[in-house]
């Protein structure tokens, strides 16, 4: 009797983490419709959420981050680590995966850690452009590493690597124009600025808005704004005198293919998710990179493209006072839009998921 193939995929955190995981797992369940996949993340993070509503199984490990600013709490992030070594590692003897799958994150640490020792073959996804500390770590003892952008090799090793791209969200494609006006109930006859703040939401983004609510509202353009869930009061409470029809302010958007597909302007943080979306869709676009992420990462990622003429940066200590009046200037400029648009689709990485699907396979079947 042929063996079910089994996969382990462990990362999350952010939804620049967990997109890709489910993309990946996706694509898996696609080429090999049979196969069991299990998802491994961290206590109370965002992928224990949104790997089941997803479809798959997640067992949870009590890992964390080190504490920068206070090295004493680190004692107790330590136990946490032991504990979930262990955890992991009973796991894997029990699942028994083909191949152990890391896109990065406090739970992937350890996961392919113990995949490694128990002589599971490991691949790594690395989205940004400035590798992770996570995967770094890994990158001796993994069998391959996906990556999104050219030059990774002084990170990796350079015999493993292998350029995929990052993946994308699968219906990110499927929407129109037109069915985004009738989703949001906007005018095909007025341009349409989406801003968006990551998974997570941005305050330096959000404050932005905020301060210059009345030059956005009085443009003649429609704005749909998504603040992420910590910020919405705050920017509900502020907008309420400008709310209308042309002006929608939520926490999150379920709908993000219609949103990207009726979007004239984006403004975005540059998570490596968010960039490989916006670049596929080509979308003309403002990064605004946050400097709360490790080794600046999405500032390396935001010059991938600007370097390229594909997207404007703006710098999270100028945006409040920049970012809008950039963004009403260059959301009627319809030659650097087009510009934006073009050159930003040049650098997309097309069926990434796939892609990176096949390299877990092939892994599996030369285990076999």
């Amino acid at each position: 009797m042929k063996k079910q193939p089994k996969y382990l995929i462990s990362g999350g955190g952010t939804g620049g983490h967990i997109f890709p995981a489910v993309s990946i797992a996706n694509a898996l369940r696609e080429l090999q419709p049979e196969c069991e996949i299990l998802f491994v993340g961290a206590q109370g993070r965002m992928e224990m959420e949104r790997v089941p509503a997803a479809g798959y199984d997640i067992v949870g490990l009590p890992v964390r981050g080190f504490d920068r600013q206070n090295w004493f709490k680190n004692l107790s992030v330590l136990w946490d680590l032991e504990i979930s070594m262990w955890r992991a590692r009973k796991l894997i003897k029990n699942f028994q995966p083909d191949v152990a799958v890391g896109v990065g994150g406090y739970a992937s640490g350890a996961a392919l850690k113990m995949a490694h020792q128990l002589g599971v073959p490991t691949l790594l996804q690395e989205q940004n452009g400035f590798a992770g500390v996570t995967n770094k770590l890994l990158a001796k003892e993994a069998a391959k590493i996906c990556v999104a952008y050219e030059g990774m090799e002084k990170f990796f090793p350079a015999d493993k690597i292998i350029l995929t791209g990052n993946p994308v969200r699968q219906n990110l494609t499927q929407g129109s124009k037109a069915e985004g006006y009738a989703e949001f109930g906007f005018s095909p006859d007025k341009k349409t600025l989406l801003i968006v703040g990551g998974s997570l939401g941005a305050r330096t983004i959000n404050q932005s808005v905020i301060l210059h609510l009345k030059e956005l509202t009085e443009a003649g353009i429609q704005v749909l704004w998504q603040t992420g869930k910590g910020y919405i009061d705050e920017a509900r409470k502020a907008a309420t005198p400008f709310v209308s029809s042309h002006f929608i302010v939520t926490d999150f958007i379920s709908r993000m293919d219609l949103a990207y597909a009726m979007a004239d302007l984006v403004i975005s943080r540059a998570g490596a998710s968010s960039i490989s979306e916006l670049c596929l869709l080509g979308k003309a676009t403002i990064l605004v990179p946050s400097p709360n992420v490790a080794e600046d990462h999405q500032t390396h990622n935001a010059m991938a493209l600007v370097n390229k003429q594909a997207a404007v940066l703006v710098k999270d200590v100028d945006a409040e006072k920049e970012l809008i009046s950039k963004a009403l200037q260059l959301i009627f400029d319809e030659t650097q839009l087009a510009q934006l648009s073009q050159n930003s689709l040049k650098l997309a990485e097309k069926d990434s998921a796939r892609r990176i699907a096949e390299e877990v396979i092939k892994l599996a079947n030369l285990r076999k």
